[in-house]
Formats: C-alpha cells, structure tokens, sequence
C-alpha cells in the first residue's frame, strides 16, 4: 500500500445497533474497493471483520476490526464496531481516532435503540455522521416511514440526499435530491431515468427538508431561504458540511447492504462530506512523531498487535519512540495496514493515518507513543464502569495460575473488564458490561489458552452483628502430661457504635496478667472474622474484659485466646446476633416514559426511592437498593427499557436483613459450609 498523506485518508467507524448490517456494510465497501474478491456474509462465517472464532460462532461482532482499502486514490481506514451494548467501549474507543461515523440503521420505519444512542453520542461530541438506512429491500421496509421516525427525535437535523426507488420491494436505482435526477442500477453503471410519478411528491417534500437543514446551517443562506430563493447544489452542500462539523445535520441515505445496493453512493458521501484528518487541523506530518494506541490485540501464537492513529509526524519502521505513559522507549520492528487478520507490512505512516505496530513490550491500550525529544501524552479515552460481577474459578484444581494467567491477557485486548478478589468472600470476581460479555471471555480462555473458567453467581458479603449487651465466660481448662493449659475470661460483649471492633481492659486487682491481655483480643479478632449466626465477620461489636483468672504454672496465650473464642461462641449466640446486607445508592438513567415500571421494579427489590430528577430530557431516579437484590440488574434494566437505561452504583453502608429473609441466608450459608 502507498503512502498516504493526511488529505487523502478517511477514517470512519461503523456503528449502530447490533444485527443491522454493520459488518456486511463494511464486506460491500471492502468488495467494492477491489481489496477482496467476493463479498461474504456474516451467516456464513466469512466475512473479512468477523473473524474471531466466538463472531463466526455467535454471528455477532465481539471486537472492533480495522479494514485498510484505497477508493478514488483515497484511503480509507474502516472500523467495523460491535453493536451489542456489552460492547459499548469498542465504540467508544472506535470514535476517539475517526473523523466520522456511518451509523447503520434497519429501515422497518422506527429507530433502534442502537442507532439512537449513537447519534446521540455523535451529535454531542460533534462526531460527522452520515445515516444508513439499511436492508430497503426487506419485507414491510419503508425508506419514508424510517425517515419519519427519525424526524420525530431529531425535527431539525435530518437531511435525505437521496430516495430510493422501488420495485417489487427491491431497490431498483434512487433520486439525488441534489440534482433531482433519478438513476436506475445496471451491469454498466447507474443510468438516467425520469423521476417516477409516484415519487415526485415524496421527492419534493424531502427536498424542501433538506434544504431547510442546510440553510439553518449559513447565516446568508438562511436569508436567501426565507427570501423564497433557491438554493444552488453547491450551497446545500456547504450548509450540509457545516451541519455536520456542528452537529446539527444528520445526511441520510439508503441501500442494502447485503445487495450491494447504494453502497457505492455511500462512498462518495463519506469523500464529499466527511473531513479528511487535514480538514479538522489536527494532522502535521511535519511535527514530531506522535500517535495513540486506540486498541490492543493478543493473540497466544502471532503475539500483541497495537493498532494506534498518528496524530503527528511519520511513524517510521526501525524507529525508538518513547511510550510518555510509561516512561519507556519502543522499537518499531513491523508496522501493518490491517484488514481484519490480515497484516499488510507497510513502511511509513503519516499522520492521520491508522495502523497497526507489532510486539511492543510495554505498550497499552491508551497509552501514547511519541517522539523522545518532543514528549507529548494524549488523553485516554473513558471507558464505562463494569456494572456485573460474577464469581470466576478454575474448572480443574491447579489450572488457577492458567485461567487467571489468560484472563490478565485477554485484559490487554478490553479494557472494559476487571478481575478482583473480594476481600470479604475471597472470591476472584470477573466485573464487566454484561452476561454475554463475561461469557466470551470464558469461551475465549478456552480457545486461546486452553484455560476452562466456571462462572457463578458471586456470594453476598453478608456481615453479622449484635442487638444487645452480654456477659459471658470462657474458661479453657486441660490437663495433660507436664504442664496443663488454663485461660479464664470473662467478657461484656455490646453493640459498637464508634467502630467496626473496639477492645476494651477493665481488668482491676491482676485477675489475668498483663502480659495475656493481649492473648485475649487476639483471640478475639481471630473469632469476628466468622460469626455465629452464618459464619459472616463480626462487625459494630465492643468486647471489655473484666474479669478472669489464671494459673500460675499451666496459663499461656494460647489458652487466654482459647478462653476468649469460647466466651466469644456463647456470648454472641445470646446476645440477638442479626444478619447486616450492603446497601448501594443506584443512580438509574431512563427515558421518562419507563419512569413508572422502574419505580415499580425498585419497590419489589426492597428499595428506597430518595428523589428523582429530569435531565436533558431524561430521568435519574436514584434510590438505595440492597445488592443482593440487585446482581444482575445491568441485564434487568436492558430487558425493562429495551436498552435505554443505564446505572451508577456506590456503597453506601449495612443494614439489616429482614427476619424474614434472615432464615433461607443462613440455612444456605450454612449448607455451603457443611
């Protein structure tokens, strides 16, 4: 591949909602540029984006693919971007590197949840996005009733640049509304028709649309607007581009993806109306060399692949560049044009160009690579925090150093993930963005490093406490050959209120020795961490020693701690021992009209709305929530708003378990144990 400058690339992500046709979009272009032979569908399993064993599996896409191909001596750097919400970090880590987005969307005349939050991400980062209705020619499609679902959500934005022209449902040629001309597909090429009859009025009220959007755009072409004048093709088209840059205008165009219908049109879109690098200002070859790395590939036999954007200079082979992140310098031994697996080695990459580097030692995803001499450090994008938990183990006893040894490889690829231990339960919890995405993993242990994982459902780290104040002893008390063992504690044990555990000496008159006091609360730490009750730890509890006795030969530590668990089991079991649950604030983003059945849901979870408040057009209730109520809400709340809501958590603190609940948690606590 040649070199290209900054002027003669396009970079664009493919977004959208998951199964509208964003990787069978990117197969059309790629078939179209000539970079492969025949087009491949993604129920086949052949597609040049979805390659990973789990997408060819599941006919979905898992990980974001970077497809290289040259259109009109342009480069184009296609990201072909996963649309199920688990993978809401790929599209994000996708549009920090683009200069625009093609949002696929299916055209049965309403707006999918996926398209809508993207245009919604899109428009309020300002990200140039072109809109494709797809799959036209599918039964009960309407490119009309589409357009006027969009509308709907965005009255001022939507701007057709063309109709399609039907027949017998399928996609038979479309109408530029610039022109006005209408074109029918053939073997040679799009050939001029007239515009039919039955689309002239469809095709004069989009028209007008349009150019009321591109007007809204120009200040002078507003006035010539209002005046009845017409507008000139070349004047839509700036107030269109402008649009764009501002986020104010959303060009629509329709095809089938799968037909390779309007795809071509769609190419010629993405090069009048998407900015190359040079346009946006932000790409000078003759700066010092920087880029960042966008996204990371590991692979257990080909090694790490970074895939990275040059935002200045020229990255080339055989280069030492700093990585300012980690204070660490790089070799650049191989630089790649990707499309999908395939690596073609190229030797320089100029700035607003996209690549891939191979093998580089110290380098993440995020992180920034740079001239030594010109050290720069580039913001990393801000991933969603995890929002599920699962407890993960090694499926074989001894396997535990492979599973975990994959699972911190597989992390290099997604950032979104983490793997921590629960301190409470000592459980190694796997945390992402939802049930499916935990579940890849796994699968991907397995096909990558031969590491078989078991998921489940985490345990709840209950704590335990006391309601009222007790006095018990504990006298340990064996004789044996030689010296014998004796420890005698006598201790109030009392709801806490100041700490989680306090230790109090009242000992008066040298009833137990100085030197075994310490014993005794030792003994006692030791016995909080597992209460009577379930064998949760022992939180908000005051113990005092006051009373005791020794013996002068058989008395030691070990039999004063001994005294203080006893004094400890017979204490506690008569001192009202209760089960405490955490509590989590939830701060829960809907849109309004799911406002009743969120409320409705939290209520049954045993939660405490606290307030609500509206916010750009959206609502955030928050309420307290108990967290066993609540560990697989993340999957709840997409079923609930059809993939509309999202939520925040945060401790909050321990209360206690309903009586009526308290039962079952111990019987099944106690059952594990046994």
């Amino acid at each position: 591949m040649n070199d290209f400058f900054a002027n003669n690339i396009r970079n664009i992500a493919i977004i959208g909602h998951s199964g509208e046709g964003k990787t069978t979009l990117t197969e059309a272009m790629l078939y179209n540029m000539k970079a492969i032979d025949r087009q491949g569908k993604t129920s086949d399993g052949n597609t040049v984006s979805d390659y990973d064993a789990e997408e060819i599996a599941r006919k979905i896409s898992i990980s974001m693919s970077l497809c290289s191909a040259v259109y009109k001596d342009t480069k184009f750097n296609i990201i072909d971007v996963p649309g199920f919400f688990d993978f809401e970090g790929e599209m994000l880590a996708a549009l920090r590197v683009v200069a625009g987005a093609v949002i696929v969307a299916g055209a049965q005349g309403s707006v999918s949840v996926g398209a809508e939050k993207a245009l919604k991400y899109c428009l309020s980062n300002k990200i140039p996005t072109i809109l494709f209705l797809n799959g036209i020619d599918k039964e009960n499609s309407s490119f009309i009733k589409t357009l006027e679902a969009y509308k709907e959500i965005y009255p001022t934005k939507i701007a057709p640049l063309q109709m399609p022209i039907m027949e017998n449902q399928k996609m038979k040629g479309y109408i530029d509304m610039l022109t006005g001309k209408a074109f029918m597909f053939s073997d040679a090429g799009p050939k001029e028709v007239p515009v039919p009859d039955s689309l002239k009025s469809d095709y004069e009220t989009a028209k007008g649309e349009m150019t009321e959007v591109a007007a809204s755009n120009d200040d002078a072409l507003m006035e010539k607007f209002f005046n009845e004048e017409p507008l000139t093709n070349d004047e839509i088209i700036k107030g269109i581009k402008a649009g764009i840059k501002a986020g104010t205008a959303i060009p629509v165009i329709a095809g089938s993806a799968l037909f390779n219908r309007g795809v071509f049109n769609l190419m010629d879109d993405i090069l009048d109306l998407i900015p190359s690098p040079a346009e946006r200002g932000i790409a000078d070859d003759k700066a010092p060399f920087s880029a960042y790395v966008f996204k990371t590939l590991a692979d257990p036999f080909v090694g790490r692949l970074s895939l990275f954007k040059v935002m200045s200079g020229i990255l080339k082979n055989g280069m030492t560049v700093l990585n300012s992140n980690k204070d660490k310098t790089e070799k650049i031994g191989g630089i790649y044009a990707l499309r999908g697996k395939k690596q073609d080695p190229v030797n320089n990459l100029y700035a607003g160009d996209i690549g891939a580097v191979a093998k580089l030692n110290y380098t993440n995803t995020g992180d920034t690579l740079c001239d030594e001499k010109a050290p720069v450090k580039f913001d990393a994008v801000e991933f969603p925090q995890p929002v599920i938990a699962m407890a993960v183990s090694a499926a074989k006893q001894g396997d535990e150093d492979k599973v975990f040894g994959g699972i911190a490889k597989l992390q290099e690829e997604d950032p979104t993930f983490k793997i921590e231990r629960e301190p409470d339960t000592g459980e190694m919890l796997l945390k992402g963005m939802g049930e499916t995405q935990l579940e890849i993993i796994v699968k991907k242990l397995k096909s990558k490093y031969g590491a078989d994982a078991v998921l489940k459902a985490p345990k709840i780290p209950y704590r335990e406490t006391i309601k009222k104040k007790v006095e018990a002893r504990g006298k340990h008390k064996k004789q044996s050959g030689g010296h014998g063992q004796y420890g005698d504690a006598a201790i109030r044990f009392e709801p806490s209120y100041d700490a989680d555990f306090e230790f109090v000496d009242e000992v008066v008159g040298g009833v137990v020795p100085k030197s075994y006091i310490p014993a005794v609360e030792k003994g006692l730490r030791e016995c909080i961490l597992k209460g009577v009750l379930a064998g949760y730890p022992v939180v908000k509890l005051k113990c005092t020693l006051f009373d005791g006795s020794y013996h002068d030969v058989d008395s030691s530590e070990m039999a004063f701690k001994i005294a203080a668990s006893i004094a400890f089991k017979e204490g506690l079991s008569k001192a009202d021992p209760v089960l405490l649950e955490p509590i989590y604030l939830y701060n829960i983003k809907i849109p309004e009209n799911y406002l009743g059945d969120i409320m409705g849901d939290v209520s049954r979870r045993r939660g405490r709305i606290l307030g609500m408040d509206l916010v750009d057009g959206e609502q955030i209730v928050s309420a307290e929530i108990p967290f066993s109520e609540m560990t697989k809400y993340a999957t709840d709340l997409r079923s609930m708003t059809q993939g509309r809501g999202s939520f925040t958590m945060e401790f909050v603190r321990y209360e206690e378990v309903p009586a009526e609940l308290t039962k079952s948690i111990v019987e099944a606590a106690q059952k594990e144990q046994n």
